[in-house]
């Protein structure tokens, strides 16, 4: 097999089906090559990688409380990059850099997810930025240390039963180099467009960057009568995430947004205008008589998606339940697997791992390093603090543990892990057994949001991890050296990601305050917010509200609906539920069958290629608008526009970039679709 950087190189024809009896499977670059593969440029672009997706992805979390695939686009990039230069990066060389730049995408989800909940909750006079930089930091080393056991049986003995669907575009783009500067230019110049559109509406209000139809005349008074209303985000980035997303997925999160704001926000302002004044439904919460359709929504309404996203995490554990008990088999016959002759230094470089005497050493420096942060940091000069800090990693290992093989599973099957379910599972069993001990107040959920945060990075870690081990098994990488660059790349992302929500919290809030009166949504971490406040807070536990999302999970679960993404919908504002449908609208539209399989291809992966450069155009956008507010500059409303105006311009704008993103994807020639469609 040729394995030069000039080479023609293909996969195998068994690359994705099982094996015969007796059949190996030999990847791209044999182990025998001596081609480069941890160069200073692999490195050097992956570390930039890792900077630009670390913010381009904090951002949409942060907005949109949606992870973003990283390595396909950096996949892209990659290749572009590659065929400007003097000398062709390698093909592993390539693969290098999109595991570096992939940590991003990886610290993101535990994260964003978890730590803009210190300022929700107001605890950010105990926090830090070391606080918040070294949980997704433990957490993600973590991941990669309990996904090592199970990497062969996931990459190697399930070959060609698991779809691994991120991975074979990755792999596919990266193969198929030769297309990659193409690639890379329409990748760039739709990102370019989504930075300038963006921009115009967050920083300049050159129109508004939501549309509502209460500032509409006629329909503003279904607002008045019965706080009925429509919604719409602008942003180029949620229009492609709508389209990467899918229209079954994204018809089923506009559904649970609908079910919110034209049922249950219409049903509890009814329901006031029949209570007498001042009468609310659990204590603390505002009254209900008069009260918006934007406080409903957060006090009541929301909290019944909280109780819809909990279940659902719920029902997915018991759905995995047989998965977990095959991990925990399955870890033990690999660790002593991996004792035996020939299968460390001495193994072929495609199978090599990180030795698993190291493994083992590295967990254990881990749970230590854990120990002592949760002991002499989160709990310092609590009573009983030893023993809480011990039962306290205690439950950060076991479940870390128990959901790494979900996690990676449900990534190579469908590319997709529910972390954030997972996550708010882990945050309420620990809060329910820690304020048993008496951990309550500020402390006692700092501590348990800390553990959520490093579970969640846990998960994230192995979810990801999974697809860039089979990755290097397709291409030939080498397992050891992919394990340790995911390792060193999480430094760099974590710190990368920190950053950001120090920004964030400074230029917009997590809050709406005097100072910051439309602050970023972060709708992951409301979620763990209000439940930790619940749970270990000093006002009511409004069970009956969580109680109705529980039963709405398990209904919509027996019609065969994802509740996960239902009750994502309900919980999230409708305004970016809705232009995630209309871009799932626009993706069907450009899919639809021509009667040519090539130009079909070549339509679809064009859309995606333009989806994915509005996606990191916008959440660059708003990381720029971040920074001016950050330094102070206030650019807004120097057209001097009214609202009214500025409303209807912003939905021109939105119908103008689906325009574009139609006609662009659907002028594709079938040539471009000579190769396999590009799968996200």
């Amino acid at each position: 097999m040729t394995t030069g950087p000039e080479a023609d190189t293909r996969l195998p024809d068994n690359a994705y089906r099982e094996l015969a009896p007796g059949e190996s499977y030999n990847p791209v670059v044999s182990p025998e090559s001596p081609i480069a593969e941890v160069t200073p440029r692999a490195i050097a672009l992956g570390i930039v990688m890792t900077v630009i997706f670390s913010a381009a992805a904090a951002y949409v979390a942060l907005k949109l409380g949606q992870g973003i695939e990283t390595a396909i686009p950096i996949a892209i990039l990659t290749i572009g990059f590659s065929a400007i230069v003097p000398r062709k990066s390698t093909l592993l060389e390539n693969t290098m850099t999109v595991v570096l730049g992939a940590t991003a995408g990886i610290v993101v989800g535990g994260s964003v997810f978890t730590m803009p909940a210190i300022y929700i909750l107001k605890l950010e006079g105990y926090s830090s930025f070391f606080q918040i930089f070294v949980v997704p930091l433990l957490g993600a080393i973590l991941g990669v240390v309990f996904l090592i056991p199970f990497r062969r049986y996931f990459v190697a003995e399930m070959h060609g039963k698991l779809p691994f669907p991120e991975a074979t575009a990755t792999t596919e783009i990266l193969v198929t180099g030769a297309r990659g500067g193409k690639q890379a230019g329409i990748l760039l110049y739709s990102m370019g467009l989504a930075v300038v559109v963006d921009f115009l509406a967050l920083a300049l209000k050159t129109w508004s960057d939501t549309f509502t139809t209460a500032l509409v005349p006629g329909l503003d008074k279904l607002n008045e009568k019965f706080r009925a209303v429509f919604n719409l985000n602008t942003s180029a980035a949620v229009l492609g995430l709508g389209y990467i997303i899918g229209l079954r997925y994204a018809s089923i999160i506009c559904a649970g947004s609908f079910l919110s704001y034209f049922a249950f926000i219409p049903l509890f302002a009814k329901l006031g205008s029949v209570l007498p004044e001042g009468t609310a439904l659990y204590a603390g919460a505002p009254a209900l008589r008069g009260a918006d359709y934007a406080l409903i929504f957060t006090k009541y309404v929301r909290l019944i998606g909280i109780g819809t996203i909990f279940s659902a995490g719920f029902l997915s554990i018991i759905k995995m339940s047989p998965i977990i008990g095959q991990a925990i088999q399955k870890v033990f016959s690999e660790i002593a697997r991996m004792r035996q002759p020939g299968t460390g230094a001495g193994a072929v470089r495609t199978d090599r791992d990180i030795p698993m005497r190291n493994v083992v050493l590295l967990g254990l420096a881990l749970a230590a390093v854990l120990w002592g942060y949760f002991r002499f940091v989160v709990l310092s000069g609590m009573e009983g603090a030893t023993g809480i800090s011990v039962l306290a990693l205690l439950l950060t290992l076991v479940i870390s543990f128990l959901f790494a093989a979900v996690s990676a599973w449900a990534v190579a099957l469908i590319s997709v892990t529910p972390v954030s379910g997972m996550t708010l599972t882990t945050l309420i069993i620990s809060a329910v057994v820690l304020s048993q001990l008496g951990l309550k107040g500020d402390r006692g959920q700092l501590a348990v949001l800390l553990i959520g945060g490093v579970v969640c990075t846990s998960l994230s870690m192995t979810g990801s991890m999974v697809t860039m081990m089979k990755i290097g098994y397709w291409l030939g990488g080498t397992p050891k050296r992919i394990q340790w660059s995911l390792v060193g790349g999480s430094v760099l992302a974590s710190v990368t990601v920190t950053a950001v929500i120090l920004l964030f919290a400074s230029a917009y809030g997590y809050v709406a305050d005097a100072g910051h009166p439309t602050p970023v949504g972060a709708p992951q971490a409301n979620a763990m917010a209000a439940v930790l406040g619940s749970v270990m807070g000093q006002g009511e536990v409004p069970w009956f509200l969580y109680g109705v999302g529980a039963v709405i999970a398990v209904v919509v679960q027996m019609l065969g609906i994802s509740p996960l993404a239902f009750g994502l919908g309900m919980y999230l504002p409708i305004e970016l539920n809705t232009p995630i449908l209309a871009g799932a609208i626009v993706g069907w539209m450009i899919k639809r069958p021509s009667g040519n399989d090539a130009l079909d291809r070549a339509r679809g992966n064009r859309g995606t290629l333009i989806a994915s450069g509005l996606i990191a155009g916008g959440a660059i956008a708003g990381v720029l608008d971040a920074v001016v507010k950050f330094f102070g500059a206030d650019l807004s409303h120097w057209l001097g526009f009214n609202d009214r105006i500025l409303n209807w311009a912003g939905l021109a704008v939105f119908v103008g970039l689906g325009a574009f993103l139609y006609w662009d994807a659907r002028r594709a020639s079938p040539e471009e679709g000579a190769g396999p469609a590009i799968a996200m």
